[in-house]
């Protein structure tokens, strides 16, 4: 890629952007379609993905996202522990809080029967949560969740906290407001978490601090900026699908009455 062509796609991004760091989970596209849901724009990356790529990137917010392997075995997928130092807001689901929790010093222990499906988990008393606010987990404190692990988060690291637990998770929550970082063995994307889209919004609005932005209006005119930024009083030949071409006229036509 060209330095042009480069900077063009540069332009053509959302002022914010949640990355979701893949490390082979079959949910991955719908974290990224949920966090896309709340109207952020989100990308999913490698694991591979290094402290300076992602610096470079400036995203508003990091997800970790699930995957089949164990921490334990060779060859598991790891983060580039530099990562965790960038300041950036992160949220480990699943395989995501196992590794924050083995990458900064905690304990991960080897499955006995593990969790898959339903489970309840229950808050812990006592215990102060930004992740899971009042207004997410009611009196009852108990919400039903979508397990799939073996293994399990049994020591927190240092300055992280545990926040809630299920039968065979005793730290299904980990929370460290100072570090930004935040992880659920639970899978808060998918339709059989109960409160799962207000967990996930907890962390991308209030924890993560991003704005509900990325919008049609938006896009368009951010890819409108783009063309003329990279045009400028050039000519171009432009195909567009039918739905691209209605809306863009409509939008055309609205700017063009309000500037007369």
């Amino acid at each position: 890629m060209n330095s042009t062509s480069a900077q063009s796609t540069q332009s053509t991004l959302p002022p914010q952007v949640i990355l979701v760091i893949d490390f082979g989970a079959q949910y991955a596209q719908l974290i990224a379609r949920r966090v896309r849901e709340a109207k952020v724009y989100s990308e999913i990356v490698a694991h591979t993905i290094t402290a300076a790529e992602v610096k470079k990137r400036k995203p508003a917010a990091i997800i970790l996202s699930g995957g089949p392997k164990s921490v334990h075995v060779d060859l598991a997928p790891k983060l580039d522990a530099a990562i965790y130092e960038l300041g950036i807001p992160i949220f480990g689901i699943c395989y995501g809080v196992q590794l924050i929790a083995q990458q900064l010093g905690g304990e991960v222990a080897r499955g006995g029967r593990g969790e898959y499906g339903r489970a309840i988990m229950r808050r812990i008393s006592g215990v102060k949560s930004s992740l899971l606010t009042d207004s997410i987990v009611e009196q009852s404190r108990d919400l039903s969740v979508w397990m799939s692990h073996f293994d399990a988060v049994t020591r927190v690291p240092a300055g992280f906290v545990a926040t809630a637990a299920t039968p065979d998770a005793p730290m299904a929550v980990i929370e460290c407001d100072s570090r930004k970082i935040w992880g659920v063995q639970f899978h808060p994307e998918v339709m059989h978490t109960q409160q799962g889209t207000e967990v996930l919004q907890q962390f991308i609005y209030q924890l993560a601090g991003c704005k509900p932005t990325w919008t049609m209006d938006s896009i368009i005119d951010t890819q409108i900026k783009a063309i003329r930024d990279q045009v400028g009083s050039e000519r171009v030949v432009c195909g567009l699908s039918g739905v691209s071409i209605r809306q863009l006229l409509q939008r055309w036509c609205t700017e063009q009455s309000a500037s007369n």
